[in-house]
């Protein structure tokens, strides 16, 4: 199991909208949605029940992806909600930096997901496992990696990461099911990086999970009205595509 990363006290989460039915709030990476079976107590669901009384899980992030989660203030909006992610009515749209370079502009991931035969806590494509849709298109090539835009048209667990892991293009960042659990900078600088005699050791622009859910659409639980919200890239997402348009395009 990899170790976590320290995170603070108090979640600095971002709220994005708020009416008496429904919250959208930008997660942070490092954080859980919900508590976990391992103890951790500390979720972005506490810090929002804290501020608002009961709130109701529509859908979740795995820790260590960033971006946009909703959720419901009542239990007729977490009904409405729920069976908007269940039918498949909602679009989830994410950014994910893949390791590799994807040669068509575009496609869709159908296979099946479900536990890992023999690896606790992990996924993969098993024959007998739930139904799983993934739509996606780049973005961004880069030597060695491709930023594409995804949409999820199911919501399973590690779905984009065990996907693309499928098809021979991991995330860039993933410890479970990628190559690397962080990403250096000398890695796309090669021969041109040069850290100094005396410095500290290199620190890694990003160690975590290259995942960012970007986009969000949904219908309003009680005017029924179609909505989107977006979470903009966080700062160490944005500063690995800003160094990769540097020195690895």
């Amino acid at each position: 199991q990899q170790p976590q990363p320290s995170q603070p006290s108090t979640i600095m989460y971002e709220l994005i909208h708020e009416d008496e039915h429904l919250l959208v709030v930008h997660k942070p990476a490092g954080w859980l949605t919900i508590p976990d079976r391992a103890g951790n107590k500390d979720s972005l669901l506490g810090a929002l029940e804290k501020r608002y009384g009961k709130v109701f899980v529509v859908h979740r992030l795995d820790r260590e992806t960033s971006g946009i989660l909703c959720f419901a203030r009542n239990a007729e909006a977490h009904r409405h909600l729920s069976l908007q992610f269940e039918h498949h009515t909602a679009d989830k749209y994410y950014f994910a930096l893949l390791d590799g370079e994807l040669h068509h502009e575009e496609g869709e991931i159908d296979k099946p997901i479900g536990e890992h035969p023999v690896i606790p806590g992990k996924m993969a494509i098993v024959k007998n496992g739930k139904p799983s849709l993934t739509f996606y298109r780049v973005i961004e090539p880069f030597k060695r990696f491709t930023l594409v835009e995804v949409l999820l048209k199911t919501g399973r667990t590690h779905q984009i990461r065990v996907h693309f892991s499928s098809i021979g293009y991991a995330l860039a960042v993933d410890a479970l099911y990628g190559r690397r659990p962080a990403f250096f900078l000398s890695e796309i600088k090669g021969k041109k990086y040069r850290s100094g005699k005396n410095a500290e050791a290199e620190r890694p622009l990003m160690e975590r999970t290259s995942l960012h859910a970007a986009r969000l659409r949904i219908d309003h639980p009680a005017t029924g009205e179609r909505m989107e919200f977006k979470a903009e890239l966080p700062k160490d997402f944005a500063a690995l595509l800003n160094q990769l348009r540097k020195w690895g395009s």
